[in-house]
């Protein structure tokens, strides 16, 4: 915190240059200035200024400046393009009409946590590759599953969502074939689901209230901390706009799943204040697919609340303030009335009651610098039932950051500090909580090599109080070929802090674990390589990258004959490689997109130390998805995906998976103000206990009753829902 404290002083201490209330329009000119890019679409947020008097361009690219009469010299800058001025002469009273065309450079520097709040470039023209997921493809991810987000990201190239505790249902996010784990989820840039995400959280999140996803893949500790080893995934939030919206969605599956889903945002009274809100109930029905009285399809009932707060004043100076709530009760394992096959019952439940609070704030420091303040609480209450174990905990994490950005030319500087704890209090279970904290000094520069090289160059310091001094160093350059073809490439390293929670020990739980024994970070390093462009009407991405993990955690059975669990480093590396292939054609009103993934993944036994493959990785993944759409009017979607032979570990019935196809098809259709849609996914009903059982024939490793999934546990499934504007627009 003293380290925090002291950036603080420094950068407030910079020199700022204010700007001051306008004068009085009696002993003034008008000028009246239009920004715009060079591609001629408006330019938002412009700092235009003559001297110590400024104005923020609107999203029309227009700002006004009252001055007195004379001679003044009028400068427009935006990070992330080139600065202009002219010299004018007013007369009181005179109305003085001055046009800008700004030359956009990649002078803009990503963030050290990617938001929109705070991103100052295009991002196509940053050296880092962030892939973006609009609110075009929200709202269609939203129609097939309105209560989580877990569809919209399982279907993006690269990520894998991978069940982790197949009685309930938890699931996290693979990046490039690294372990869930590795990857760090935000809102708006703040870990308000905790530091890291536990494998429920995607199930707790609700995609209504998001206005994009932002994803950042590889290595990212030098952009974002120890929790961002494999990859970030930002969610951004929708802004409220000068028109009230009020939607409000209804949905209902076959498999008993029931969503009511709100929305409002609008403007206040003062036009510089906005807000928006977000509640939903959901509910799904426990399913047995199979019949033999183990749970499929968990059951679950989860209230969630979101308000926000949005500011921004007329120079362009903006906050956020968020807070959140979600209560869930989810029930799996064996259904009432039926027994494991050792004879006794085994039900799984989970108590979820989560509280966050967060905020953020970006002022202007003088014509060309920006200082950015975030912060977030979080705190999170558990009671896990596995079988007659119960297990309660209490989760909290607390962030902070500073961040001051400043261009300079064709260079562009950030510098700031961050403060993460993270404690974890286990009431029932002995000898695994902690409390951990890590305070983090960052730097970052991207500069402009001529107008076709620009490079970024970032470095992370965090100081953990159990793992030490970790350095996080990460190069980016983009490469700006003829014909409008780009290369990106990356590389960089980090680390990642242990903690009790794996994929192995959500299933199971802490009491299946022997005390940890010291443990070391774990270390990464990575890079990639990323060719894009235009041929025609589609847009083609090839990536190849490589990453290894070194000391990796690994969970086996007690080498000394105990019974239970144990972890610990594994001395052999965990490797990673491969390619993504992207095309996406558009000829409106159809848009089609391919994608492919090849992914190498090794990783070494925690027992014997034998190199094999990762488990529950494919090596091979393909999808298609096809939309036509009329505006306002009609849209429908396609969508088929191919997911390849994955190894598997400690499955009694089979070594490895079989390959397999997921199709999905969905309609909708406005009439009026409502939107009625039909959603049908895994069409061919692929089912994973068609094949075998999710319950094994006896307990494994560490007592576990269930098998990985490898497959689709729910089968065939159609939605059915409407989403109403209540008044204003959508």
């Amino acid at each position: 915190m003293p380290l925090l404290l002291l950036t603080l002083v420094l950068l407030l201490s910079y020199p700022a240059y204010a700007l001051p209330a306008q004068v009085t329009r009696d002993s003034a000119g008008t000028v009246r200035v239009r920004v715009l890019s060079g591609n001629s679409l408006p330019v938002d947020g412009a700092l235009v200024r003559a001297g110590r008097l400024g104005s923020q361009t609107d999203s029309s690219g227009r700002a006004r400046l009252d001055l007195p009469a004379g001679s003044h010299r009028i400068v427009v800058s935006r990070l992330g393009f080139a600065p202009d001025s002219v010299l004018v002469q007013l007369r009181v009273g005179a109305d003085t009409a001055l046009g800008f065309v700004l030359r956009e450079v990649t002078g803009a520097l990503e963030g050290v946590v990617v938001s929109a709040t705070r991103s100052e470039r295009r991002i196509e023209d940053d050296p880092v590759r962030v892939e973006m997921l609009d609110l075009e493809e929200v709202e269609e991810k939203l129609m097939m599953t309105p209560g989580d987000i877990t569809m919209m990201l399982n279907e993006t190239s690269g990520l894998r969502v991978q069940t982790t505790s197949p009685s309930l249902g938890g699931a996290n996010v693979r990046v490039q074939g690294l372990r869930g784990r590795y990857t760090q989820i935000l809102a708006d840039g703040l870990p308000i689901f905790g530091a890291q995400t536990g494998g429920l959280g995607l199930l707790q999140i609700p995609p209504m209230d998001l206005g994009g996803v932002e994803v950042i893949k590889g290595v990212a500790s030098a952009l974002y901390g120890g929790a961002a080893l494999g990859g970030v995934i930002n969610l951004v939030s929708r802004r409220p706009d000068e028109t009230p919206v009020r939607e409000l969605l209804v949905n209902q599956t076959t498999l008993g799943g029931t969503d009511l889903v709100g929305f409002a945002g609008a403007p206040l009274r003062d036009p510089a204040w906005g807000y928006t809100v977000l509640a939903g109930a959901h509910r799904q029905s426990q399913t047995d697919r199979d019949g033999d009285g183990w749970t499929d399809l968990p059951g679950y009932e989860r209230g969630v609340v979101r308000p926000r707060l949005f500011w921004r004043s007329a120079r362009g100076d903006q906050a956020m303030l968020t807070a959140g709530a979600t209560v869930e009760r989810r029930e799996g394992g064996t259904f009432d009335g039926h027994v494991a096959p050792d004879g006794a019952a085994f039900p799984e439940r989970l108590r979820t009651h989560r509280f966050d609070a967060g905020g953020t704030l970006r002022t202007l420091r003088g014509a060309a610098g920006i200082l950015s303040l975030r912060g977030s609480l979080t705190a999170q209450r558990h009671a896990h039932t596995f079988g007659q174990v119960r297990e309660r905990d209490r989760h909290l994490t607390a962030f902070s950051e500073i961040a001051y950005t400043l261009q300079e030319g064709p260079r562009t500087w950030v510098a700031g500090a961050a403060f993460l704890h993270e404690s974890y209090d286990a009431r029932d279970v002995s000898g695994f909580d902690f409390s951990h904290q890590a305070p983090g000094l960052f730097a970052q520069t991207t500069v402009n090599a001529g107008e076709r090289v620009a490079m970024t160059l970032s470095g992370r310091i965090d100081r953990h109080d159990e793992y030490g001094t970790q350095a996080s160093p990460r190069a980016s350059v983009l490469v700006r070929l003829p014909a409008g073809w780009t290369i990106r490439g990356s590389a960089g390293s980090g680390y990642f802090a242990p903690t009790p929670f794996t994929e192995e020990t959500e299933v199971l739980g802490l009491a299946a674990l022997r005390p940890l024994p010291e443990l070391r970070a774990e270390r990464a390093r990575g890079g990639s390589v990323d060719l894009g462009g235009v041929v025609g009407a589609v847009e083609l991405n090839a990536t190849v990258f490589a990453s290894e993990v070194r000391h990796p955690i690994g969970v086996r059975e007690a080498l000394s004959g105990t019974a239970g669990l144990e972890m610990d480093n594994v001395p052999a590396p965990s490797r990673a490689s491969g390619g993504e292939l992207l095309a996406r054609w558009t000829l409106e009103p159809l848009r089609v997109t391919a994608t492919y993934t090849y992914v190498h993944a090794t990783e070494a036994d925690p027992a014997t130390l034998v190199r094999r493959a990762a488990p529950l990785t494919p090596r091979h993944q393909a999808g298609m998805v096809a939309s036509w759409e009329r505006e306002a009017e009609f849209r429908s979607g396609l969508e088929v995906y191919y997911t390849g032979r994955q190894t598997l570990l400690d499955n009694p019935y089979r070594a490895s998976s079989r390959p397999y196809w997921y199709i999905g098809a969905l309609v909708e259709k406005r009439f009026g103000a409502a939107r009625i849609f039909l959603n049908a996914e895994n069409l061919l009903d692929v089912r994973q206990t068609k094949h075998e059982p999710l319950a094994r024939p006896a307990p494994g490793p560490g007592g576990r009753w269930t098998n990985d999934v490898w497959a689709p546990l729910d089968g065939r499934v159609a939605n059915l829902g409407v989403r109403w504007s209540l008044g204003g627009t959508q």
